[in-house]
């Protein structure tokens, strides 16, 4: 299966760009991208520029696939995909074509993944390639990749899942660049760089230029319209998975009994185990400082603030979070672990994100302060140090009254509330 994708690669110089071709890539962008491409606000012409680069490997993936018969088709996408989509809605789970022609994987209305380029090899096989042009985290990036392949194998029922990397930096000495390729099903393809290839472009108006249909190419084909091989109710697996967790809590598991291999496919990437209830939220507060922007949050204001905080927990990493919306706005704001044991804003969650916002605006209240407080103890020893507690200062006790018990000054304010049973999921 990996014949393709090293087909690819190695005969990926024999079709040389050309002034025709990068203008041609232009037209699988939209009018608003191709305007930016030479802006000078610098921003708004890397992310055009970006767009447009993705666009000339697709071009160029275009005339390779016409000369060899062991690429049967490439996915269409950009301006190329089909007019009609799918608005985003609970439920969904599958390949999908996002309102601007980008081709995602669903589950239960949320983007689990995204692919830059899709191909069918001869035996109608998926493969999928990423376009880099700067340096990325790449660590973060070899999981990303990783859980890629995951996904399409178990939704597709593949064995092994080809990847292509195609980028405009030379990447192909970073270290883990190099662990991806020691798997034979995996190739890096290296070109110059976006500057170089925009010299290329003759001088007539990108923006104005015409546009010009979908290529007639028998090779081009729906990714939507893939057959899959084993449909999934990717709702039901996380609530599953949310049960399986829950339980391990319950019992005090090892940090390793979280991410040990089990009958669940590894496919679930966040579990959302459930709104607050507002004393929950409060003695969260009390336990573990909340701060937004160095800002520290007064616990007895969040209910006048944020009308829902739904708590979760990332997978693999077994990183909580917790998410607070907002009253005034449509938006939750992100709050990740910080150093000190508590939780610090990250970044805004929109309805942008359709079907991510979507479920988070589903989740109800379910979660009392011992339960919570359990939830965050579990995990937030992966992310930073507990807070520093100073010892109090002791004062002379008083004839005939015994002194209090000590508790742990992380759960001190989180045992108020009865212990929650957790129906199972059927």
């Amino acid at each position: 299966m990996s014949e393709m994708v090293n087909w690819l690669a190695a005969h990926f110089a024999t079709c040389p760009l050309t002034p025709a071709m990068v203008m041609d890539a232009t037209v699988h962008m939209r009018k608003a991208e191709r305007k930016k491409l030479f802006s000078q606000d610098i921003p708004s012409m890397r992310t055009a520029e970006g767009r447009w680069y993705e666009a000339v490997i697709y071009e160029t993936m275009l005339h390779l696939a016409e000369q060899t018969p062991l690429i049967s088709g490439i996915a269409r996408k950009g301006a190329d995909a089909p007019p009609v989509r799918s608005n985003v809605r609970l439920g969904q789970n599958g390949l999908f074509y996002s309102n601007i022609g980008d081709i995602k994987i669903r589950g239960n209305g949320q983007d689990l993944a995204e692919f830059d380029l899709l191909f069918l090899d001869q035996n109608n096989q998926i493969a999928f390639g990423e376009i880099v042009t700067s340096p990325t985290d790449m660590k973060d990036f070899e999981v990303e990749i990783k859980f890629k392949k995951r996904l399409i194998g178990y939704i597709y029922g593949q064995a092994s899942v080809p990847f292509l990397l195609v980028s405009s930096v030379d990447v192909s000495n970073h270290p883990i660049i190099k662990r991806l390729c020691k798997e034979p099903d995996n190739v890096v393809i290296c070109t110059d760089s976006c500057e170089s290839i925009k010299a290329l472009f003759e001088k007539r108006p990108v923006a104005k230029q015409a546009p010009r249909k979908a290529p007639a190419s028998t090779k081009l084909f729906r990714a939507d319209q893939i057959p899959v091989k084993r449909p999934f109710d990717y709702k039901m697996l996380h609530d599953e998975r949310r049960q399986r967790v829950l339980e391990l809590v319950q019992v005090h598991a090892p940090q390793d009994a979280y991410t040990a291999p089990d009958d669940l496919p590894q496919i679930v990437k966040k579990v959302l185990f459930g709104g607050l209830y507002p004393s929950a939220a409060r003695a969260l507060c009390k336990s573990y400082p909340l701060s937004i922007k160095g800002k520290e949050m007064i616990c007895s204001e969040l209910a006048g603030k944020f009308s829902k905080v739904v708590l979760a927990v990332d997978l693999p990493e077994l990183s909580p979070i917790l998410y607070f919306r907002t009253r005034q706005r449509r938006e939750y704001l992100k709050m990740i672990p910080d150093k000190t044991g508590g939780f610090r804003f990250e970044s805004i969650r929109t309805p942008h994100m359709a079907g991510f916002f979507l479920w988070l605006e589903s989740i109800q209240p379910t979660l009392g302060a011992q339960l919570a407080g359990e939830i965050v103890e579990a995990f937030i020893g992966q992310s930073g140090e507990k807070p520093q507690v100073k010892p109090p200062v002791k004062s002379p006790a008083k004839p005939g009254v015994k002194a209090p018990g000590r508790r742990s000054p992380a759960r001190a304010s989180v045992r108020q509330a009865p212990r929650e049973k957790v129906p199972p999921v059927r």
